[in-house]
C-alpha cells in the first residue's frame, strides 16, 4: 500500500497544441449515476476513478497526456546530474506569435497521504521561469515555496527543508526536484507520488514488459497474470518472463565499444518472454506443449495485453494512477470494456485512477461512464486545441446516448471528412 495517491486535476498551456490554459479534472460532478462503484471520497474531495478522452486525430488527446507525462519527467529528472548542461525538452506553441516569448505553464493538484497540495512550473528550454508549492492543511492554502527566476521564498515553518538550497538549484532544474535530492521530507514524498503517476505509451507498450515479467517471479503475481490471460481468452497455457541486465558479452561483436561501454554503464535491461500452447496430434488428442517467443509469434493484440498486464495489476493493488494513451489499439472492443469495467468497480477498492484516450466509441455509453468523466479535445482553425467534458456542455441528460449523438457532431470533437472517391473520378 502507497497511501492515498490521487490526481485532481492538472493544467498546460502554450505546450504542444494547448495555446491556452486547459483544465483536466477528475472531481466527481453532483450528477448521481453510477456512485456506488466509480465515486469515492477522500476528505471533503468526492473523485472519479477513471476518466476517457475522445478527439479527431490530431485534435490534441496525446498532446494532453504527453503534457502531464512531461511534468512527471522533469521533476523525476531535472536536478540530475547528465541534465546540467541540457536544454530543456519543452515544446510551446508554435502557431502563434504570441506564444514565442512566452514560457510553457504546468499545474497539477494531487492528494498524497490525504494531503491536498498544488505544484506547477513555468519553463522554456533555457530555463525555469517560475515554480510554486501549496497545501491546503484546512481550509485555506497554505504556501510552502514561490520561485520566480532566481529568487525563491520558502516558508520556514512548513518547508524547513528548503532553507538554503535555492543556490544549490540550477536554472534548469526544478526546486522540488533538488530539496528531494537533499532527502527533504515532504519533496521526497511528493516525488513518490510522482513515481506513482504511470504511463503506457500505446506505440511502445513493449517498453513495459518488464513490470510483467518482474510480477511473473512471485507466484501469487503470476496467478494474476495467468487469470487475465484466461479471461481475455488468449489461449496461453503458460507464461515464463526472463529480464537480466546487458552485459558487453552479449552485445553485437561489431558495435562499436563505446556504445557497448554506455548501454552496460546504463544498465539496460533485456526482457523477455515466452508462452506455452497446447499442441494437438489426429483426432485432436493431446500431444504435449508448444513454447512460443511474445515477439516473434503472437499477435499484436496479445502482445499489448501482456505488456500492460503487469501495470494494470499495479496500479489496481497499489491504488496508483495509470496513463494510456490508445488504450484500444489492437485489442478487441470486448477486452477493452473488461480493462475499464475493472478499474470502475467495487473490486478497485484502493481507487486507483485509470486516464486514457481513444477512439472507441463502444465505450461512450451512460452504463459505463458517468459526463463528468468524459472528456473531448478539438482543434480550431489556427491550429489551438481546446479540452472539455461533457458534464459542461448544456442539454445532455445523463440517460443520453453519448455514443450515437457524438457521431452525429452533437458533442463537437470529431473530424470533418470529405469524399476520397473524388480522388479517382
Amino acid at each position: 500500500m502507497i497511501g492515498d495517491v490521487m490526481l485532481i486535476e492538472f493544467s498546460v498551456a502554450n505546450y504542444l497544441s494547448f495555446k491556452d490554459r486547459v483544465t483536466f479534472s477528475m472531481v466527481a460532478s453532483s450528477d448521481d449515476a453510477l456512485q456506488e462503484s466509480i465515486v469515492f471520497s477522500i476528505g471533503k474531495k468526492r473523485l472519479v476513478k477513471s476518466a476517457i478522452i475522445y478527439g479527431a486525430n490530431a485534435s490534441g488527446k496525446s498532446n494532453l497526456l504527453n503534457a502531464m507525462h512531461f511534468m512527471r519527467r522533469m521533476v523525476l529528472v531535472s536536478s540530475k546530474d547528465t541534465q546540467a548542461n541540457e536544454e530543456i525538452d519543452v515544446d510551446n506553441f508554435k502557431l502563434s506569435t504570441e506564444c514565442e516569448d512566452k514560457p510553457s505553464f504546468f499545474e497539477i493538484v494531487f492528494i498524497q497521504n490525504g494531503n491536498i497540495y498544488r505544484y506547477g512550473f513555468e519553463a522554456d528550454r533555457k530555463r525555469i521561469h517560475t515554480e510554486w508549492l501549496f497545501t491546503v492543511p484546512s481550509t485555506k492554502e497554505a504556501e510552502l515555496f514561490v520561485r520566480e527566476d532566481s529568487r525563491f521564498k520558502v516558508n520556514r515553518s512548513r518547508f524547513r527543508e528548503g532553507m538554503a538550497l535555492d543556490t544549490k538549484t540550477r536554472e534548469n532544474a526544478l526546486f522540488l526536484s533538488v530539496c528531494a535530492q537533499f532527502n527533504g521530507e515532504v519533496s521526497r514524498d511528493l516525488l513518490l507520488w510522482f513515481r506513482n503517476f504511470r504511463f503506457v505509451h500505446a506505440l511502445n507498450d513493449y517498453a513495459y514488459l518488464g513490470v510483467t515479467v518482474n510480477k511473473l517471479t512471485m507466484p501469487e503475481q503470476k496467478h494474476r497474470v495467468m487469470e487475465m490471460t484466461r479471461i481475455a481468452d488468449l489461449c496461453i497455457d503458460d507464461i515464463e518472463g526472463r529480464e537480466e541486465k546487458l552485459t558487453i558479452e552479449k552485445l553485437p561483436k561489431d558495435m562499436p565499444e563505446e556504445m557497448k561501454r554506455d548501454i552496460v554503464k546504463r544498465g539496460i535491461t533485456e526482457v523477455e518472454l515466452k508462452t506455452t500452447h497446447r499442441k494437438y496430434g489426429k483426432n485432436n488428442q493431446d500431444v504435449g506443449t508448444v513454447i512460443f517467443d511474445l515477439e516473434e509469434n503472437e499477435s499484436g493484440g496479445t502482445q499489448k495485453f501482456l505488456s500492460m498486464a503487469g501495470s494494470l495489476l499495479d496500479a489496481i493493488e497499489t491504488g496508483s494512477i495509470l496513463v494510456i494513451d490508445e488504450l484500444d489499439a489492437r485489442l478487441h472492443p470486448l477486452l477493452t470494456r473488461a480493462i475499464v469495467a475493472l478499474f470502475n468497480s467495487l473490486a478497485n477498492d484502493k481507487n486507483a485512477q485509470l486516464i486514457f484516450a481513444t477512439h472507441d466509441t463502444n465505450l461512450l455509453s451512460n452504463k459505463f461512464f458517468r459526463r463528468d468523466q468524459i472528456w473531448f479535445t478539438e482543434k480550431d482553425r489556427y491550429g489551438v486545441s481546446d479540452l472539455y467534458s461533457l458534464v459542461e456542455l448544456r442539454g445532455v441528460r445523463k440517460e443520453a446516448s453519448f455514443g450515437k449523438d457524438y457521431i452525429l457532431g452533437k458533442y463537437g470533437a470529431i473530424p470533418f471528412i470529405g469524399d476520397m472517391t473524388w480522388l479517382f473520378s
